[in-house]
């Protein structure tokens, strides 16, 4: 007789990065942003009252989702918001990727996409990256149920430009593209100037790098009127309150403030060409890196190695243990001091 054990639906989950919790520690492991949200997030954050919490949240999200149609200069409804990009993307899986035929997306890269599509019981195949590990736009040429990759690449964080996310488009316009571009406020160009011309482009986007909003949880995707009320009908058929008050009002904040922003942006890309440069000259080797991240291997210290001596010293980097990556660290840009106190290390257990 069968119990309710065996139609548990099983999947293998996802494996955040690490969060410790130590004094003195230097925490580069989960790309977070090392500078805090913009002063007009903490001031209105000031200003909730239990009045607010009482209430349920508009489901519309509409203050949100004003404040970014202002900022990226599109229609309101063209804007879907979630808890988190993970969210929206989960969403856009089960709303989008419904035919038989498998989806596709890269073999190196964020370690979710395999996750949901075993979840949802939605076919895939990866496509190798070259040894440069970038996409062959070729592999994406063929009939598929979708498609889904991040630009700037993770964790690899390379970059391919819009010609290359339009060449993909042109070959696939009977199924959902979905670029997530969790990281490309630190370098290239959104495809966002794509989604008038293409009715099948979903970009999605997240609060938790560039605005230094991860502990809120808040993505967003924009896109095609008719993509963003098909997400909002299938949200609206399971939860209708999915952006809780705090989160659409601190959010709408964030988003004001594009002076903040884009200083925060740019001091992280200023800190980033420093550790570059201090990073090859103890003769690391590593790609371009377009995100808030390097990927970085050495060819004389294996990864696992220089991880374990990092965390010996409490300063965090991300390894993954995993083919054609496992002699790769993934190092996040944090603040002048930190990257400095991560290098001076480097070059006493190297040099």
């Amino acid at each position: 007789m069968k119990t309710w054990r065996d139609y548990v639906r099983r999947v293998v989950p996802y494996t955040p990065g690490e969060q410790p919790n130590q004094t003195g520690m230097i925490k580069l492991n989960t790309n977070e942003n090392p500078y805090p949200p913009a002063p007009g997030v903490m001031a209105m954050a000031k200003q909730m009252d239990a009045e607010r919490f009482r209430l349920y949240p508009d489901p519309t999200s509409s203050v949100l989702t004003g404040a970014l149609a202002d900022f990226y200069h599109v229609r309101q409804e063209q804007i879907f918001v979630g808890v988190g990009s993970d969210d929206v993307i989960a969403m856009a899986f089960q709303t989008f990727f419904n035919s038989e035929r498998p989806i596709l997306f890269p073999d190196i890269t964020y370690s979710f996409y395999p996750v949901w599509a075993d979840a949802f019981r939605i076919p895939y195949e990866t496509r190798p990256l070259d040894d440069h590990f970038r996409i062959r736009r070729e592999d994406y040429y063929g009939e598929n149920g979708g498609i889904i990759f991040p630009n700037p690449n993770a964790p690899t964080s390379v970059y391919e430009d819009l010609d290359f996310i339009e060449d993909i488009l042109k070959h696939n316009q009977d199924v959902l593209v979905i670029v997530d571009e969790a990281y490309i406020d630190f370098g290239g160009r959104s495809a966002l100037e794509l989604i008038d011309r293409y009715d099948n482009l979903l970009v999605v986007q997240t609060f938790s790098k560039s605005r230094s909003m991860a502990g809120m949880r808040i993505g967003f995707a924009m896109g095609n009127e008719e993509l963003i009320k098909a997400l909002n009908d299938f949200k609206y058929s399971f939860n209708s309150y999915t952006m809780d008050q705090t989160a659409l009002a601190l959010g709408a904040e964030a988003v004001k403030d594009r002076a903040y922003f884009e200083e925060c942006v740019e001091k992280i890309k200023s800190t980033r060409g420093w550790v570059c440069k201090e990073l090859k000259a103890l003769g690391f080797e590593f790609n371009e890196p377009w995100a808030n991240f390097v990927f970085a291997a050495h060819p004389l210290y294996p990864a696992k190695q220089l991880f374990e001596a990092l965390r010996e010293k409490k300063i965090y980097v991300r390894y993954f243990n995993m083919p054609r990556i496992d002699n790769y660290l993934r190092i996040t840009i944090g603040t002048d001091a930190e990257m400095e106190a991560l290098i001076q290390f480097l070059k006493g257990y190297i040099g």
